[in-house]
């Protein structure tokens, strides 16, 4: 393993040239003039997005086609949802877990990626989180040839499944009262161990921004919350709000610090402030 040690600021403000440099060389490395996938994963407020939109341009400043998806824009609108939450459980109005995304929906559009051309264009799909639903494909972005990199970017990407007996136990307060009988989790890892690892084996490579604990989240979410009721933003989460929202996902969260460190091609290794204290490539 090779062991870069790294001092740079990766606040929401972007990541540091040389960070970014070196995730463009990785997702590059053996690309083979083909398009190459890199799964960039990354628990909440991690800075993934911002991290993957600045590999893309570092990319396209190097000549390189480059194009990043987010597993965001693949999620069921809220109609589809609520006929999850009427059938399977309630819990699965809130978006974000395995099964609340169109899977197939981003295995065509890797597809379509790979086979693009003027003729017959890719297609990238664009959620709309204000409005809770997808917009429109007339208004999603063309793509006319195969980009030589895609940055896939999502907060569960690359995540394996739990084993049966670590779902019965609780984790807090929302699956103990909201999930006693473990139906919802039950499903969602289901979901998880189904069609979720078709996407994750189309990876060629999987990068992770490790953080230092599930805690940090809260902290890191509430930095983005606040900036949002500072502006008046109708639907940010007040902290007790946030804290019952982040616990639909706290299970799968500890699951990704638990396994990715070992299935990771490269993570960057992140402190409290979302300083990148190193990088370490397998």
């Amino acid at each position: 393993m090779a062991y870069l040690m790294m001092a740079s600021d990766a606040s929401t403000h972007g990541y540091s040239a040389d960070v970014v440099a070196a995730i463009v060389a990785f997702g590059m490395k053996r690309s083979r003039n083909r398009t190459h996938v890199v799964a960039l994963s990354g628990l909440q407020g991690s800075g993934k997005s911002t991290l993957a939109a600045q590999v893309v341009a570092a990319a396209r400043a190097e000549g390189i086609d480059a194009v990043t998806l987010s597993i965001d824009d693949f999620y069921f609108g809220s109609a589809a949802r609520m006929r999850l939450a009427r059938t399977i459980h309630p819990l699965l109005i809130t978006r974000g877990v395995p099964g609340t995304h169109d899977v197939a929906l981003a295995l065509r559009t890797l597809d379509a990626l790979r086979d693009a051309s003027p003729a017959n264009p890719a297609r990238l799909p664009r959620f709309d989180k204000g409005l809770d639903t997808r917009v429109a494909p007339s208004r999603w972005r063309s793509v006319s040839r195969p980009p030589r990199l895609v940055v896939f970017e999502g907060w569960c990407v690359g995540v394996p499944p739990q084993k049966s007996m670590e779902l019965k136990r609780p984790l807090n307060a929302l699956e103990r009262d909201d999930d006693a009988h473990a139906i919802w989790r039950t499903w969602v890892n289901d979901r998880l161990s189904g069609d979720y690892q078709k996407l994750w084996r189309r990876f060629d490579r999987l990068a992770m921004l490790q953080a230092p604990s599930f805690a940090i989240v809260s902290q890191w979410r509430d930095e983005q919350e606040r900036a949002l009721r500072e502006r008046g933003a109708i639907r940010a989460l007040s902290p007790a709000a946030l804290r019952r929202f982040l616990m639909h996902y706290e299970r799968l969260s500890r699951q990704a610090l638990k396994r990715l460190p070992a299935l990771a091609d490269l993570r960057i290794v992140l402190d409290r402030r979302r300083r990148v204290r190193r990088i370490v490539v397998r």
